[in-house]
């Protein structure tokens, strides 16, 4: 990954959507914001409309995946990431889109560090972002690889914690939870280049 936000588009003119039924959605509003970028709080179906992008925070993954089911969300966001709506799931994130939503093709591992290690930090590169913060909390990790396509982006401890799958960015930690807006930098950078085909598409 590398981070270049494009001209093409304003920054302050794309929309980020951030599934907001449990978890981690706070966090990640701020980070946008703080980037200067404008949010919905996804809560229902129409709130998916005219969204840039999409992140799926920390949380819990079966009370997100019961509760989109619930509100008539999943096939729509299922679909709208099928055609390519840039998405970052972190944490909980991550598990919805592998194991619920099925459109990230990777095998996780829940809690997979356990009790003892449930919740650390440590430092490691995540693609060509040096040096980056990550916050594990009661975490997951990638244990397969079911495309070539899949580009892993972060390994620690031997464990795979962030991949890169077109437009689907998925993370086993928590960029929400640092002062680093790197990652939602380049996820910037994913949305920016989906914004502008699409502009190109209709014009």
């Amino acid at each position: 990954m590398s981070i270049n936000l494009h001209d093409k588009k304003e920054k302050q003119e794309l929309k980020i959507g951030i599934l907001a039924v449990q978890g981690a959605f706070v966090e990640h509003k701020k980070a946008m914001e703080d980037l200067g970028v404008s949010c919905v709080l996804i809560r229902n179906k129409k709130d998916l409309d005219s969204i840039d992008g999409i992140i799926l925070p920390g949380g819990e993954s079966t009370v997100q995946g019961k509760l989109i089911r619930a509100l008539d969300m999943f096939s729509t966001i299922q679909n709208k990431i099928n055609e390519g709506l840039p998405v970052l799931g972190t944490c909980a994130g991550l598990i919805l889109l592998a194991s619920h939503l099925e459109t990230l093709p990777v095998s996780v591992k829940r809690n997979a560090y356990g009790r003892q290690l449930g919740s650390f930090v440590t430092n490691e590169n995540v693609g060509n972002i040096k040096d980056y913060p990550m916050v594990f909390i009661r975490a997951p990790y990638i244990t397969e690889t079911k495309n070539d396509a899949v580009e892993i982006l972060s390994i620690v401890d031997k464990n795979i914690v962030g991949v890169k799958f077109g437009n689907q960015i998925g993370l086993s930690f928590h960029p929400e939870m640092t002062d680093d807006l790197r990652i939602h930098k380049e996820f910037l950078n994913i949305v920016e280049e989906y914004s502008s085909i699409k502009q190109d598409a209709s014009a």
